[in-house]
């Protein structure tokens, strides 16, 4: 597991210098040039991405996924972040949902939350039985496997926050009207379950952390921070070689001596 070497507690507060935003986007800038280059390596050897994203509410995994995503082609890489599940959903193999996302060659899909759900939120909040739980961690190592068999490149992610944090971003949440559509009513509901969320955790590594599959944690007290260690680390976990890029240059334009038109256009008020 991703955590091993830590000589801290998984879930404890760590102290450290907050990363000021110009180092920050110097940093993330230099890693947004690497993705694309692995965008353009997956495309051309028809490779199959799978990331997951996992962790407790206000963890970091939205931001985090748009670090990842935000100058890089939405076609090739592709989030899922799935509802809950309809009726008919509930009554189909539990991973079916989730199979029908799974890339195709020259793809990398994001899961913002995934079948871990059951493991997790499904558990804590009793939305399955027990023994579906124990079913699904006896379940989720094969299914993986057959994944990675299949030519899947399997990445998990589980980021790590401490209650003082994660605390502290619910409230921000309340209070930023940018950010309330982020608190949903599970949110509340989850807040006094952190030592039911913790044992559940604790349960998922042991039963799905493999060796084809591991799971790797991310300390998520600094947002920043942790966006480029997962950036840096997920490049590091996919070999790819930066391919040769032609050289384009725009030709001259020539200007034709077409009248302006007179159509009345409907601009909008320009007030800033």
């Amino acid at each position: 597991m991703g955590n091993k070497k830590s000589g801290h507690p998984v879930d404890a507060a760590v102290k450290i210098a907050p990363l000021d935003n110009k180092a920050y986007e110097k940093a993330l800038r230099k890693l947004h040039v690497e993705l694309v280059k692995l965008q353009r390596w997956v495309v051309h050897k028809g490779l199959k991405v799978c990331i997951v994203f996992e962790g407790r509410d206000g963890a970091g995994k939205g931001g985090t996924i748009k670090a990842i995503t935000e100058r890089v082609s939405p076609r090739i890489f592709r989030v899922v972040a799935l509802p809950s599940p309809t009726e008919r959903e509930k009554s189909q193999l539990y991973f079916q949902r989730y199979i029908k996302h799974l890339p195709a060659a020259g793809e990398i899909v994001i899961f913002d939350r995934s079948w871990y759900n059951r493991a997790g939120v499904e558990r804590v909040m009793g939305f399955c039985t027990p023994e579906e739980v124990q079913k699904f961690l006896d379940g989720a190592p094969m299914v993986e496997r057959g994944m990675v068999e299949s030519g899947i490149i399997l990445l998990k992610y589980w980021l790590e926050v401490s209650p003082q944090e994660q605390e502290r971003r619910l409230r921000d949440r309340i209070d930023d009207g940018r950010k309330i559509w982020k608190l949903s009513p599970m949110d509340i509901k989850s807040f006094n379950r952190w030592d039911e969320y913790t044992a559940a955790r604790d349960a998922m590594f042991a039963a799905t952390d493999t060796a084809w599959a591991p799971w790797f944690v991310a300390r998520s007290e600094d947002k920043k921070r942790v966006r480029l260690n997962i950036i840096t680390h997920l490049l590091s976990q996919i070999p790819y070689e930066a391919l040769p890029v032609e050289h384009v240059t725009l030709p001259k334009r020539k200007m034709g001596k077409m009248k302006q038109t007179n159509f009345p256009f409907r601009f909008i008020p320009e007030k800033f």
